[in-house]
């Protein structure tokens, strides 16, 4: 390993829309800690609704001024405090993005997304500094092995965004016999695109306003049909299903028409989950809901044990979701990163560094 400086730069979001950078010193790793090499981080949905644009969050949930941003980072282990259990230096590694304070029942059940403690619940890139920077101090108990065969990138990803839709998708249950829509093709739609089939969905549909992300969909043949989001979008879904509808709707719009679209294009007995984050919906409880016995799950982000699950899954379905980068940025460009990932106009976006930096050719 190379000689680890005293300093770095971090890119940190004032909440004006704009990036501002400045210098941190490199922490040093202490009980049960890991110091990483930042390779890639990935810039997420939420990062832009509730941080780049304004500060949304309030109190110990609210992003803290100054803190590094971002919040799905993968890296190499390059330096250990004392009393490590498992992981080690050189050790390839994505980081799951809350940590928690291991003690609640959330933290028990490993979804330290819900901790419930307002001292140690802290996020990577909100309360604590996260992966834009060459450097990021995580707790061990936060790690998830990273295989060989699958990219920091790849890595990256899973952090939350395919992480978050395996959770979702697990919820609902996908197999064989279901037709799949998905409403909203940002990057967490095309995770969900790309995970249902891998798990068995014989029919996938995407549905989406913006026609920069439908053809990333098409061009990557995530769906079986790619459908421009309109008044007529139920009637084409049921024109595609025989008249019936789809068995499972993966909801990641967070928009009200999107919303009601996967509620009133999913059949009788189907289920419907909730990813996109933000936002309302209206719809009729009875017509919609009630008298066709549907189910709507809410989902947010994922656990650890699920997450390590994934990891191993994508192995074996020969799945990189490196592939839905479009753009790669490195730090010092971050400003150019979030504005692009802003207007949403592309794929995932992610700020990369060292081999990672050219990466596999943009979708």
């Amino acid at each position: 390993m190379s000689k680890i400086p005293k300093t770095m730069t971090g890119a940190y979001l004032p909440g004006d829309s704009t990036v501002e950078f400045k210098m941190y010193n490199i922490p040093e790793p202490g009980h049960g800690e890991v110091l990483l090499k930042t390779k890639v981080c990935t810039i997420c949905g939420s990062d832009i609704r509730c941080i780049y644009h304004e500060h949304l969050g309030k109190g110990p949930e609210g992003y803290q001024k100054g803190m590094i941003a971002g919040h799905e980072p993968a890296g190499q282990i390059i330096k250990c405090g004392p009393s490590m259990r498992r992981f080690k230096e050189g050790d390839r590694v994505l980081v799951y993005h809350i940590s928690g304070c291991g003690l609640c029942n959330d933290c028990r059940r490993g979804y330290m997304i819900s901790c419930t403690s307002e001292k140690y619940r802290k996020a990577y890139g909100w309360q604590r500094n996260g992966g834009m920077a060459p450097y990021i101090l995580v707790e061990e108990k936060d790690l998830v092995l990273l295989p060989d065969s699958l990219t920091y990138a790849d890595g990256a990803q899973v952090a939350c965004g395919f992480g978050t839709v395996y959770e979702g998708l697990e919820k609902i249950g996908i197999c064989g016999n279901d037709a799949v829509l998905v409403t909203g093709l940002g990057p967490v739609g095309l995770a969900a695109l790309q995970l249902a089939k891998a798990m068995g969905a014989t029919l996938t549909i995407g549905t989406d306003v913006s026609e920069a992300r439908m053809k990333i969909a098409k061009k990557l043949k995530l769906a079986d049909h790619v459908i421009k989001a309109g008044p007529d979008t139920v009637a084409q879904i049921r024109a595609l299903t025989g008249g019936m509808g789809v068995e499972r709707a993966v909801e990641c719009s967070a928009n009200d028409k999107g919303r009601l679209t996967a509620i009133q294009a999913t059949r009788k007995w189907g289920k419907i989950v909730f990813i996109g984050e933000g936002g309302t919906v209206k719809f009729n409880p009875s017509p919609d809901i009630i008298h066709d016995q549907k189910t709507i799950y809410g989902s947010w982000v994922t656990n650890i044990w699920r997450m390590e699950e994934l990891v191993e899954r994508l192995v074996r379905w020969n799945i990189h979701p490196d592939k839905l980068i479009t753009h790669r940025f490195p730090l010092e460009t971050a400003s150019e990163a979030y504005a692009l990932m802003a207007g949403g106009n592309c794929g995932k976006v992610a700020v990369c560094f060292d081999e990672e930096l050219k990466g596999r050719k943009s979708c």
